[in-house]
């Protein structure tokens, strides 16, 4: 079995791999066939089965781990394999780990850095706050390490969530070094605190899907209950400043189209929605550059950056 991305054009494929979605079709000409999307701790590659019912296509379902052959061809600038042998991989066949993405990133490093952010905040119901998440309630620091920052988008991986967490924190250190105005320990608790809601919003791997309240709600809501839940829990703290983080959170996407229920109105909120943004775009473009299975410079147009991209050397 080769990783996904080590393929390419032309390649022929053959091996176990994850089955993440599987969705039946049919073609302008009327003929059925399936959407298949194999995954692997590298990525995701889209694949067609044109002739689903052949003697070569076994049962299975998302989330089974699959034995497939095929070949891999190039559709709109991206990778798609055709498959033209499908069936359920026995167990023996595979070892899990080698089908979760990962952040290459070591994570108890990662760790220290954002709680070494808590240990820096200087207003005591701040950091009450940070820690009543990060250091005293021992399953959502569990869940949090382990979730991503999204399904597919950015950071879509183990560890995705935190590494995106503390990279937004870093940008907002930043931030506030160079413009004096913005409150740095608001700045820095909304950070780390902006996307909590994901713990519910997404299950864990192998799903890594929308649950019922990430569908329902969405993160955003999601994370300003959380954090209206455990203000309420520390005596004294102030309306105003939990009003204020709620805000950031609520405006961390800046636009209403983009899914913020309120748009920024204080500096910080600003400031995070620049942060939010800046790593979020990044790091897509990171791995679309990571994940292009061509060798050219122009990678073709991207829908999200409404723009022909091109990788630098």
């Amino acid at each position: 079995m080769k990783y996904i991305n080590e393929l390419h054009e032309g390649q022929y494929i053959q091996g176990v791999y994850l089955c993440k979605q599987k969705t039946s079709a049919v073609t302008k000409n009327g003929k059925d066939y399936d959407n298949v999307i194999l995954g692997d701790k590298t990525g995701t590659l889209d694949a067609k089965i044109w002739e689903p019912n052949s003697a070569g296509i076994g049962e299975f379902e998302p989330l089974d781990y699959i034995y497939v052959s095929g070949t891999v061809s190039i559709f709109n600038n991206q990778l798609q394999a055709s498959l033209k042998q499908v069936r359920k991989a026995s167990e023996g066949e595979y070892i899990p780990a080698d089908y979760v993405p990962v952040t290459e990133k070591n994570t108890t490093v990662m760790y220290q850095q954002l709680c070494a952010y808590i240990n820096s905040i200087k207003n005591p119901y701040l950091k009450a706050l940070l820690e009543s998440f990060y250091i005293k309630d021992e399953a959502f620091i569990k869940s949090f390490k382990e979730h991503s920052a999204a399904k597919s988008i950015h950071h879509g991986f183990v560890g995705g969530l935190l590494e995106h967490t503390l990279s937004v924190a870093n940008h907002c250190e930043y931030f506030s070094r160079c413009y004096p105005l913005l409150n740095r320990d608001l700045l820095i608790t909304t950070a780390l605190l902006h996307d909590i809601g994901k713990t519910v919003e997404l299950s864990l791997f192998p799903r890594n899907d929308y649950t019922d309240d990430g569908q329902l709600l969405g993160h955003i809501m999601i994370g300003s209950e959380m954090v209206h839940d455990h203000c309420r829990a520390i005596e004294g703290f102030p309306a105003v400043l939990e009003s204020e983080i709620k805000h950031c959170i609520l405006a961390h996407h800046g636009e209403y189209e983009y899914g913020s229920p309120k748009k920024p109105a204080i500096m910080e909120a600003v400031a995070l929605n620049m942060a939010d943004n800046i790593d979020a775009k990044l790091e897509t473009l990171t791995e679309v550059f990571k994940n292009n299975g061509t060798q050219e410079q122009w990678i073709g147009y991207n829908k999200l950056f409404e723009s022909n991209l091109r990788k630098t050397d």
